[in-house]
């Protein structure tokens, strides 16, 4: 099932998407719904970021190929940073590159989606504090990273969490194709089956830290190929069996 939250003459829904048409739904996001008649095509409506969550959870060094590329040895313990939940936007939404950064880039990424409160979580139990998974762009100030040596400045503006179109709740993420593509051009291809650390691993560890609440996001990490993006490009992060997450690049005055 594909869930997604849109707003149509001015007012906020969700719904189930079939296909290209979005059937309006009734109640709870995150509890029980039901699907109604009532529905649209999806040219008609305006996605929004499937899910508002209170923090979004991001994962540093998760795939194999991309520690290889670094030549950095693999992490005993996921590497853990925040990205605050003004930074979500949408499908179709722009990307601010913002003044005071010389390079951004992108970085497409699974995205788990948290559907109850996760603490404590044994890893066994794990998947049932999943709702389902997204696209996700760890969109980086890559000079402002290095510079500060630390992550908050860098991962932290507006804009730089990407995540959609939808949740997709009925898909395994244990063998899902990911790529990254800039301007139609692809520059990343990896699959979740090279991820270090499992998102039933993240989501155990990191409730041990601190409380998941429904719609929290945990970003997995990103693969080989990461680069950078200029004002006017458009970049895609697709997942097999997901969907496909498109956002232009702008400045804040075009905006």
């Amino acid at each position: 099932m594909r869930i997604a939250r849109f707003f149509h003459q001015e007012k906020e829904r969700f719904g189930v998407v079939e296909g290209d048409h979005i059937q309006v739904a009734e109640g709870a996001i995150f509890g029980a719904f039901n699907v109604t008649r009532q529905g649209y095509h999806l040219e008609e409506i305006k996605l929004l970021p499937p899910a508002q969550p209170s923090k979004i959870v991001a994962v540093g060094l998760n795939y194999k190929d991309h520690a290889e590329e670094l030549k950095i040895a693999l992490p005993e313990e996921p590497l853990l940073f925040l990205k605050p939940s003004s930074a979500v936007i949408g499908h179709l939404d722009h990307i601010i590159y913002p003044s005071m950064s010389q390079r951004v880039d992108f970085e497409g990424e699974l995205g788990i989606v948290i559907g109850k409160v996760a603490r404590g979580v044994p890893e066994e139990k794990a998947h049932e504090c999943i709702m389902g998974y997204t696209c996700f762009n760890d969109v980086t100030a890559r000079d402002l990273q290095g510079k500060d040596g630390q992550w908050t400045r860098a991962k932290g503006f507006d804009t730089f969490a990407p995540l959609g179109p939808w949740i997709e709740t009925e898909i395994g993420p244990a063998s899902l194709q990911l790529e990254t593509f800039l301007n139609g051009e692809r520059k990343q291809s990896s699959n979740t089956s090279n991820l270090i650390f499992t998102p039933r691993r993240l989501v155990s560890f990191i409730s041990q830290i601190m409380t998941l609440y429904p719609g929290d996001v945990i970003a997995t990490g990103t693969p080989s190929g990461i680069g950078p993006m200029k004002v006017g490009d458009t970049v895609e992060v697709v997942i097999e069996g997901i969907g496909r997450l498109v956002n232009g690049v702008t400045t804040r005055h075009a905006a």
